[in-house]
């Protein structure tokens, strides 16, 4: 990644840093980006269709050829996941209110994607709200973000403390527990202080998910429905974690302390564009045009790409290849010393060079080429020889 893609500032005119979406300083973009916000009854139409028809028609595909060979089954399995991933983006549209024009539409369709995807609109609308209401604020983090500590909190830690935070960013736990866990067990929790409304659609989910896994279990086999559903969910799962952890943790995002923050740095420094290649693109549903998205999430992805190539606003934004992208899973800590994303390594490195600056910087004595008043004891005087040879 070359510095032309992370250019120190690019943002539109404001007076003052502010917290939350600007007032004066957002009609600058807002304006610009009000036509791509318009739902478009036929683009959507079109993007759900070439979303959920192919995934579920792969589903019963992969059940068929369970009689075949498994190695066919789990070859199928890697479209299949690839058009659950796309029928998410939907569903993650939904919980914006973006991919269609109506608030009722909206949540009812999210609400049934939402039984493809495993997931519960109310609660997932929440903490997605708050996520693009504090991200890359280091004094907001935790929710609907992936936990990342500074060097310095992290060397607070414990032993245990700093063994847990490696365990949980191990690629081994993020994107092979993770997927179980992000898909099947956090969304089934009802959380103790969330609000009615959002209890009962947690339920709600629940109960209905629990019919419709039960009814596929009768008709397949509990044993057909596990081997296609399980590659299915960690495929997808781990694609999905993936998309969300480059498009935050890459080298020079942006993080600041609540009082520096503002949404249109965040936006358009610490949300990347992950240009991928075509095929890839299709199947994430344009969510690579993350800057996009979170400087106006009323956007729909059918029109993030065309947002992104009229608006020179967006034409400098941190830029990850796909390679870039797989490469950011090692950076692990935010060093804001150096305001960007080190690995563990490059955390211990800076760590033994700034204490060998440390050492070198203490006052040394005049013996060992220090100054008389450094306060040293004198090094011990040779005693003098009496030249007998004794």
């Amino acid at each position: 990644m070359s510095a032309k893609q992370y250019p120190k500032r690019i943002v539109p005119a404001r007076s003052s840093p502010q917290r939350g979406p600007p007032g004066a300083g957002r009609a600058v973009w807002r304006d610009a980006l009000e036509p791509y916000t318009r739902a478009d009854r036929g683009r959507g139409q079109r993007f759900l269709l070439i979303s959920v028809l192919p995934y579920l028609v792969l589903f019963v595909l992969m059940d068929l050829s369970l009689g075949i060979s498994y190695l066919l089954t789990l070859a199928l399995a890697i479209p299949t996941a690839g058009f659950l991933v796309r029928t998410f983006i939907v569903f993650h549209d939904c919980t914006h209110g973006s991919f269609l024009a109506s608030k009722r539409a909206n949540r009812w369709l999210g609400t049934s994607l939402g039984l493809l995807v495993f997931s519960t609109f109310e609660p997932w609308k929440h903490s997605h709200a708050v996520h693009h209401a504090t991200a890359g604020d280091l004094d907001r983090r935790g929710v609907g973000d992936v936990l990342t500590l500074t060097v310095a909190e992290y060397e607070a830690r414990s032993w245990r403390g700093q063994m847990a935070y490696r365990l949980f960013r191990n690629p081994l736990v993020m994107f092979g527990l993770g997927p179980i866990f992000a898909l099947l067990v956090q969304p089934r929790i009802v959380p103790r202080s969330a609000r009615p409304r959002v209890k009962h659609s947690v339920i709600a989910t629940n109960v209905v998910l629990v019919g419709l896994v039960g009814g596929l279990c009768y008709l397949m086999g509990w044993r057909e429905y596990l081997l296609v559903q399980t590659p299915i969910i960690m495929l997808a799962g781990a694609a999905g974690i993936w998309l969300f952890y480059v498009q935050h943790q890459f080298e020079e995002a942006y993080w600041q302390s609540s009082t520096d923050w503002s949404y249109s740095d965040a936006a358009l420094r610490g949300s990347s564009y992950l240009a991928l290649p075509k095929l890839l693109q299709f199947f994430s549903g344009n969510i690579g045009f993350h800057h996009v998205h979170h400087l106006s999430a009323r956007i729909p992805s059918y029109n993030l790409p065309r947002a992104h190539d009229e608006n020179p606003i967006f034409h400098q934004v941190p830029t990850l290849s796909l390679r870039d992208g797989l490469r950011a899973v090692r950076l692990k800590l935010y060093d804001q010393d150096g305001a960007r994303m080190v690995s563990f390594a490059q955390a211990r490195s800076r760590r033994l060079w700034a204490w060998d600056i440390r050492r070198l910087a203490q006052p040394r004595h005049p013996r060992f080429g220090g100054s008389p008043g450094s306060g040293y004891p004198a090094p011990p005087t040779p005693r003098p020889t009496s030249g007998t040879g004794g």
